[in-house]
């Protein structure tokens, strides 16, 4: 039996992600004839349909999906053989770090303190949703995801799950908004406030202490990005209910207040990582358990 042809595989796992084979053409410097004649030698060599066409793009067939999972898995394993023998031979080592949007940027900033120290260490932060900076960790373009959310079960598969702090939740705002004398439920009624949006855990707390206290609040505004729901609050449009370490420097100064803490609820941050074989050597200096 004659061995697979990677360069086969490596031109079919472009047009696979890219699903459309004018464009794969084009990024791999191929004419899409070239191209379409390399697609049917692999699939000559397989014995199968990897492909099938639905008006102008490409979609995989089961077989084609099978042959797609096997080939992310070899290319992302020679990409992580590049990476490890590289770090050998540099004094400057990158590591790749994705934060998800709701996350405390102060917080970041705590957790990746022993590297941004280091003189032998560069750092590339890459802010964005759980999904895509899940599939860039799964493709070894990351080597570790901070969040405050837990990704779905089906995304869990090798995957190594670290807690790394859990913050209370307080009421927080300006000073116009935090004064006065009043219970919980009236303030959270009769005060606009900030809230998360989605269903995460937070917002599922939240809309817990709602229905506990029977109350219907007064949202200004539902935010997925923490850096805007700091920058809200501190203009004054509402209150938010977040971990007092994402405006730890406005509560220091005396620009924002924090006027009750929201009992039995809290924030949990989490880093993300998976098993490897050669796990990356500064993962070591940040806290994670499995390494």
């Amino acid at each position: 039996m004659s061995p697979l042809n990677y360069h086969h595989l490596r031109y079919f796992h472009r047009v696979a992600h890219v699903g459309h084979l004018t464009r794969a053409a084009e990024q791999l410097h191929l004419s899409q004839s070239a191209l379409s004649a390399q697609i049917r030698q692999l699939e000559d060599r397989l014995g199968v349909t990897l492909f099938e066409r639905q008006g102008r793009r490409l979609h995989l067939t089961e077989a084609g999906r099978i042959t797609l999972s096997h080939a992310d898995t070899i290319f992302a394993t020679g990409e992580e053989l590049l990476a490890t023998l590289a770090q050998g031979q540099t004094t400057n080592r990158l590591i790749r770090v994705g934060a998800v949007a709701t996350l405390s940027r102060n917080f970041q900033l705590a957790f990746l303190e022993p590297l941004l120290k280091r003189a032998d260490a560069q750092v590339q932060l890459r802010s964005g949703n759980l999904e895509s900076l899940l599939t860039e960790l799964f493709e070894l373009r990351l080597e570790v995801v901070l969040t405050n959310e837990l990704p779905l079960a089906r995304q869990t598969n090798n995957l190594c799950v670290d807690t790394l702090d859990e913050q209370p939740i307080s009421l927080i705002g300006t000073p116009a908004l935090t004064a006065g004398t009043m219970d919980l439920a009236t303030r959270l009624s009769t005060t606009p406030l900030i809230l998360p949006t989605g269903d995460g855990a937070l917002r599922a707390s939240l809309e817990g202490l709602f229905a506990r206290l029977e109350i219907t609040p007064r949202i200004a505004a539902e935010v997925d990005d923490m850096a805007m729901t700091r920058l809200l609050v501190r203009a004054g449009v509402g209150l938010a209910a977040i971990p007092p370490v994402v405006v730890r420097d406005e509560l220091i100064s005396g620009v924002l207040q924090e006027t009750a803490q929201l009992t039995d609820l809290s924030e949990r941050f989490y880093a993300l990582t998976v098993h490897r074989r050669f796990p990356h050597p500064l993962l070591r200096d940040l806290r994670l358990r499995e390494y």
